[in-house]
């Protein structure tokens, strides 16, 4: 395994991956599979190699998965919204 790109990989996911998500917008699995493909984008553009991130994909799915399906933080902007699209809509207009 290669020890300097699951740190930069571990450091990347804390940095870029937001607890939770909303399910009403895109599910976890499309979220993570999405989330990992950026994840290699920056590993290529910081010169991290095919053979250290191909060793290293069987385990980090498990970390971006849990870290998408982690919903314990709530979602502020996402309760405004959907309280305000309710409200327009019950009011009738």
């Amino acid at each position: 395994m290669s020890k300097r790109f699951r740190n930069w990989a571990e450091t990347w996911i804390e940095d870029n991956i937001l607890h939770g998500g909303n399910p009403d917008i895109e599910n976890y699995d499309v979220r993570a599979r999405r989330l990992m493909d950026e994840m290699y984008a920056a590993a290529a553009a910081a010169n991290f190699s095919d053979v250290e991130t191909a060793e290293e994909r069987k385990h980090l799915a498990p970390l971006v998965l849990a870290k998408v399906s982690d919903d314990t933080d709530f979602d502020y902007d996402t309760f405004t919204l959907k309280y305000l699209l309710a409200a327009e809509f019950e009011d009738g207009d």
